[in-house]
């Protein structure tokens, strides 16, 4: 596998507030390395809401909660302009608490407007090995057991040969026989820094390419139909030990121009979770 494939070094580099705008926000430069396989002028879905989840890990203090679930809705393309994001604590608590993060992108009048959010629930942690019950084994492989390469497959019979393009082409991938659908379960990681100059937590690694469900899980052709995701709900049972996600996922698509994928989740460790998004389901042209 040749890194240097990758020709990015990071998805947002940080910088100053600028003058004159608000301070209780954190501002960004998103880079090329975050743009979306449907369109170069806007973002896809995985770079913000890693970026959210940094900042609602930021925003929390050590107090032995957990993330739980994690809803990140996108409500608006996300530009590639200066972005900022603003966190709150709407529900604070010892044993349950909410934390929300809010992405709003600078637009060409250099106005900002909320184009993303995500909220979270975190429990309190404590031991309940005694009944720990996961609903499916691990992956038959890990990441480190099977070929992998950056990006996906350019020439592909059994999913969506997505190849390099824009954030895809930021990512290491592995696949292997999956047990949702009709399309292979992949291992994915972010290739690259999530924000320059640090190193990502496992829970920004992950959340940075879960976006990729909906993909993962169809065979759609993407030069005939578009399945554009507005939100990713995710309900953890652990939490990640590594980068890598494991990602089994499927795409049910009705016949009024809507669907959802639902994604088995896994870490390198077995059973992580499951995710959930809705898809509009449009013809191309």
């Amino acid at each position: 596998m040749d890194m240097s494939e990758v020709p990015y070094s990071c998805y947002y580099e940080p910088i100053p507030v600028p003058g004159g705008d608000d301070p209780g926000y954190e501002y960004f430069q998103p880079t090329p390395a975050t743009a979306s396989v449907w369109s170069q002028d806007m973002q896809h879905g995985g770079p913000p809401a890693g970026l959210l989840m940094r900042a609602m890990m930021r925003a929390v203090p050590d107090d032995g909660q957990e993330f739980s679930r994690i809803t990140t809705e996108i409500i608006g393309p996300v530009g590639l302009g200066v972005n900022r994001i603003r966190t709150s604590i709407p529900r604070p608590g010892r044993r349950i608490s909410m934390v929300q993060a809010d992405l709003e992108a600078q637009g060409p009048d250099g106005t900002y407007r909320t184009v993303a959010r995500s909220v979270a629930w975190r429990l309190l942690g404590s031991d309940s090995t005694a009944v720990a019950d996961a609903p499916l084994d691990p992956l038959p492989a890990s990441p480190d057991e099977l070929p992998q390469t950056v990006g996906f497959p350019t020439q592909d019979t059994d999913a969506v040969a997505w190849g390099k393009v824009g954030f895809i082409g930021t990512t290491v991938t592995a696949r292997q026989p999956g047990r949702n659908g009709k399309t292979p379960a992949i291992w994915i990681r972010p290739a690259i820094p999530l924000v320059a100059g640090e190193e990502m937590s496992h829970l920004e690694s992950v959340f940075t390419v879960l976006d990729v469900a909906n993909g993962v899980g169809t065979r759609l052709d993407p030069t005939q139909w578009s399945w554009m995701n507005m939100d990713t709900t995710v309900h953890l049972i652990t939490q990640p030990t590594s980068p890598w996600l494991g990602v089994d996922s499927d795409l049910a698509v009705g016949a009024r121009g809507y669907g959802a994928s639902f994604a088995d989740l896994y870490d390198v460790s077995g059973f992580l979770g499951r995710s959930a998004q809705t898809d509009l389901i449009a013809e191309q042209g």
